[in-house]
């Protein structure tokens, strides 16, 4: 039933014979309607204000325990990085080591600290203000694996320069007298001077004799080139061999010579045999060690074997 600006609503139920009436102004319906509306707008605000809170912090949590693992990766990497260093400075020290032994300088310092210097740069991103540090974690690693990099290449090129050092002097030990061209015999004269066994004389004497019974075999003492094979009035039968890089040797008083001029010959390769030829006054062998035209004491220069 309606009246002027109400409405009457009338309800019975079928097994109620009481009958309620409810009166409604538009007034009153309007304010009703606005209120159930802010109730429910409230209401689905904070619903979802509350949905959107729960799934941020879940998607926080899970981006924190993904940080937790990869920190710990990060963690376990910065530790590998430690190790590997320390082991880059035992390798620097050898590498110091062996270029004293090679007989080549060390890396001036100040070279070698800009090879593998260089500062941690720190870089922060928008991740930083989730999870703070991983970025700077990151770029330590990074500046980490780029330092121990360029060290690596430092030492790379060190021992690149060592090796080709070796190398060479590999190559120039085969041309470095180091071996008793005789085996056995006795060592009767010795390098300096000594009065002249002829004419007694106090000469400085160039090298070693060795007393040995003619035909005792001489063998090349390094690899060279035979300079000089023939007979000459004092030094009757004898060999001068040109080893290179300023050696060269000479084998005096032989019997026998087995090499020719311009022959190349190795360390340990028969070349002679001893005998009493030219100015001598028994069967033996001198032997000279010259380097750079300068007679050297041929003791300096067996080493391997036994001088008697």
């Amino acid at each position: 039933m309606k009246t002027r600006n109400s409405h009457r609503f009338i309800f019975q139920a079928e097994t109620d014979r009481r009958v309620r009436q409810w009166h409604f102004s538009f007034q009153n319906f309007l304010i009703f309607a606005l209120v159930s509306l802010l109730v429910l707008g409230t209401s689905l605000f904070f619903g979802a204000e509350y949905l959107t809170r729960f799934l941020y912090q879940q998607k926080l949590q899970k981006i924190r325990n993904n940080f937790t693992s990869l920190s710990k990766t990060l963690n376990d990497i910065n530790g590998k990085l430690i190790y590997l260093d320390q082991k880059m400075d035992t390798i620097e020290e050898k590498e110091r080591a062996v270029r004293t032994y090679a007989n080549l300088p060390e890396i001036d310092q100040d070279v070698r600290s800009l090879g593998i210097g260089g500062l941690r740069l720190e870089k922060y991103t928008s991740q930083d203000y989730i999870i703070p540090g991983l970025s700077k974690k990151i770029s330590g690693l990074e500046m980490d694996v780029d330092h121990l990099a360029r060290k690596v290449k430092l030492e790379l090129a060190s021992f690149e320069t060592i090796y080709d050092k070796v190398v060479k002097d590999t190559e120039k030990m085969k041309h470095i007298p180091s071996i008793r061209p005789v085996p056995g015999g006795y060592l009767n004269s010795r390098f300096g001077y000594r009065k002249d066994p002829i004419d007694g004389v106090n000469r400085f004497h160039k090298g070693l004799d060795f007393s040995v019974f003619t035909g005792t075999l001489i063998y090349a003492p390094a690899d060279g080139v035979i300079q000089s094979a023939r007979y000459s009035g004092n030094r009757g039968k004898h060999i001068k061999i040109n080893h290179e890089f300023g050696y060269n040797t000479l084998f005096l008083h032989l019997s026998k010579i087995n090499v020719k001029r311009g022959q190349k010959v190795k360390r340990g390769d028969l070349i002679g045999q001893t005998g009493n030829s030219g100015r001598s006054t028994a069967p033996h062998l001198h032997y000279e060690v010259h380097y750079n035209g300068v007679a050297q004491n041929p003791m300096d220069y067996f080493f391997s074997g036994v001088v008697n």
